[in-house]
C-alpha cells in the first residue's frame, strides 16, 4: 500500500524501511551508512532492522539501554527525511554522530566539538521555518555528551557550529574551474569573529527540527580537518565520537528514568542530590 501524501510500503516508511517497534526513543544519527555497524559494536545486542538507500538502521542495548542508530547520508535535505520517518515510529531523542572542520586556531585535529547551536546556512530547515527561529541544542543532551566526554577523558570544546549542504562552495573551498563569488572570500574570516568553532553539514536541520516537532537533540562531531593550519586526517577522533554518543544514551536513559520517578520535567543539578 502506497499514500503519495505520507509513503509507506507494507507499514514501513519509505525511505528508511522502518516501521513501529523498529527503533528505540533514543536514536544516534551518523552520517555515512559504514558508521552505523561502527556505533552498534559497542553495543551489548545488535539487530539489523533496515538498509535503503543512505538509510542503515541498527537497534539493540547499550548498557542495558535501549538504542538505535539510523544512517543519514550527507546533508540537511537527506537527515530531514530521516527525521520525519523516525519521528513517525516513536523515536524522540537524537544525537548526531559525525566529523566536522574546526576553523578557530585552538582546536587540534582529532578533537571532539559539542555543538551547542548551529548557524542556518543550509537550506532543508528553510524548507520548514522562517530563517529567524534559532538552532540550538536540547539542554539535557548537551550536557549529557558534556559529561560523557568528561567521563572518557576526552579532548572536547563547546560551541556553535555553521552547518551547510555544500561541502565546497558553502565552506568556503574551492570550486571547478576556480569558480567563486565574493562572499565566499569573508566566509569564514565573519564566522571566525562571531566566534563559530566549526563547519559541517546536519546539525541546523537536526536542531530545528526535533525543536518544531517536540523532541530533542545534540550533535558531536569528530575534527578531521583543520581549515586554519591545512591539517587533514581522516576519521580522526571518530571512535571518541561514537563513544560519547553511545554513553550520552545511556546517561539520558539514566536521567530520564529519575526525572519520572521524581515526576520533573527537566534535569536540574539540585535534582541529582534527591536521589
Amino acid at each position: 500500500m502506497f499514500d503519495s501524501d505520507e509513503p509507506k510500503i507494507s507499514g514501513k516508511e519509505y525511505h528508511i524501511a522502518c516501521g513501529p517497534g523498529d527503533v528505540a526513543h533514543y536514536v544516534i544519527l551518523p552520517g555515512d551508512p559504514d558508521r552505523t555497524p561502527k556505533i552498534s559494536s559497542y553495543w551489548d545486542a545488535v539487530t539489523f532492522k533496515a538498509s535503503h538507500r543512505e538509510y542503515v538502521t541498527h537497534t539493540g542495548k547499550y548498557k542495558g539501554k535501549d538504542i538505535s542508530c539510523t544512517s543519514t547520508g550527507i546533508g540537511g535535505p537527506s537527515l530531514s527525511i530521516a527525521v520525519e520517518e523516525l519521528f513517525r515510529i516513536g523515536a524522540r531523542t537524537f544525537i548526531r554522530v559525525g566529523t566536522t572542520g574546526a576553523i578557530q586556531e585552538q582546536i587540534n585535529v582529532g578533537d571532539l566539538i559539542i555543538s551547542s547551536g548551529a548557524v542556518r546556512l543550509d537550506g532543508a530547515s528553510k524548507a520548514y521555518v522562517r530563517q529567524e527561529y534559532p538552532a540550538f541544542a536540547d539542554l539535557e543532551v548537551t550536557f549529557a555528551l558534556i559529561e560523557a566526554a568528561e567521563g572518557l577523558g576526552l579532548p572536547y570544546h563547546v560551541g556553535v557550529t555553521a552547518s551547510t549542504d555544500s561541502f565546497y562552495a558553502g565552506q568556503g573551498r574551492p570550486c571547478f574551474n576556480g569558480y567563486d563569488q565574493s562572499w565566499m572570500a569573508t566566509l569564514i574570516p565573519d564566522l571566525k569573529k562571531a566566534g563559530v568553532l566549526n563547519f559541517e553539514m546536519e546539525s541546523a536541520t537536526l536542531f530545528t527540527l526535533t525543536r518544531l516537532y517536540g523532541g530533542r537533540a545534540g550533535a558531536i562531531t569528530a575534527v578531521i580537518a583543520q581549515r586554519e593550519t591545512g591539517q587533514f586526517k581522516a576519521d580522526a577522533g571518530l571512535e571518541g565520537a561514537i563513544r560519547v554518543g553511545n554513553e550520552a544514551v545511556r546517561i539520558l536513559s539514566e536521567w530520564d528514568a529519575l526525572k519520572e520517578r521524581k515526576k520533573k520535567k527537566y534535569v536540574y543539578p539540585s535534582l541529582f542530590s534527591q536521589v
